[in-house]
């Protein structure tokens, strides 16, 4: 086992806590206090998972995140204080995998750690193809006939979910649990936003629509009805 964890994150109390709870644990745990050497360490020695804190000197958490992210499918566990719907929406879009709020509990953090290292070992390559609707989860490459369509972090991971499950209603509440893994409750448009931007990038050539709204429900990827 012997996972390597890299912690990013210049508050000494919080990098003490997460450098001794994680050692205990049987975890490898590199440090960086700052954005620019925690992308350098990540580069050097190749952590199995990153846990980053948003609010870095010079460079900060999402700007960090955005250039991990384009380094390819690192596991990213942000911590932040802010906790607005906006905030999260931010962060995630940013690339994050999951998101803590400070002050936390260091078991909760080490729980969604083993879950997000769990969901990468598992993950084998897949490729989805739906029309001419083509998802390949090796080099997270979308395709609409010839065109490639460049997508960000979360609506990636929405549309591999209708993928997953072609023609079947997916409900608001289950695309919430298995995108965003929160609950953002009924307030919240963030789903509508994300689908209309999916759809405005399938169908930027005029291509038929694939991703259909089921009024009071959620939404389903079909051929036309």
């Amino acid at each position: 086992m012997n996972e390597r964890i890299l912690i990013i994150e210049d508050d000494p109390a919080i990098l003490k806590l997460l450098q001794r709870g994680l050692a205990y644990e049987g975890y490898l745990v590199d440090i960086a206090i700052d954005g620019r050497s925690g992308l350098n360490l990540a580069r050097d020695r190749h952590p199995d998972l990153v846990i980053l804190d948003w609010m870095l000197p010079g460079m900060d958490g999402l700007e960090v995140c955005r250039r991990l992210r384009t380094g390819g499918s690192l596991p990213i566990l942000m911590l932040t204080a802010k906790d607005t719907v906006q905030d999260r929406v931010q962060g995630l879009d940013a690339g994050a995998d999951d998101y803590l709020v400070k002050p936390f509990n260091l078991d909760e953090l080490l729980a969604r750690m083993r879950a997000l290292l769990r969901r990468t070992q598992t993950e084998r390559i897949q490729v989805y193809k739906f029309a001419d609707l083509m998802l390949d989860t090796g080099t997270r490459q979308v395709t609409r006939g010839e065109r490639l369509v460049q997508l960000t972090a979360k609506e990636y991971e929405l549309l591999e979910l209708f993928l997953r499950h072609p023609r079947q209603v997916l409900t608001r509440e289950v695309i919430f649990d298995r995108v965003w893994g929160y609950d953002f409750g009924g307030e919240s448009n963030v789903l509508e936003v994300y689908i209309r931007y999916l759809r405005q990038k399938l169908e930027a050539e005029n291509e038929p629509r694939l991703i259909y709204t089921v009024r009071g429900v959620g939404y389903v990827l079909r051929e036309n009805p």
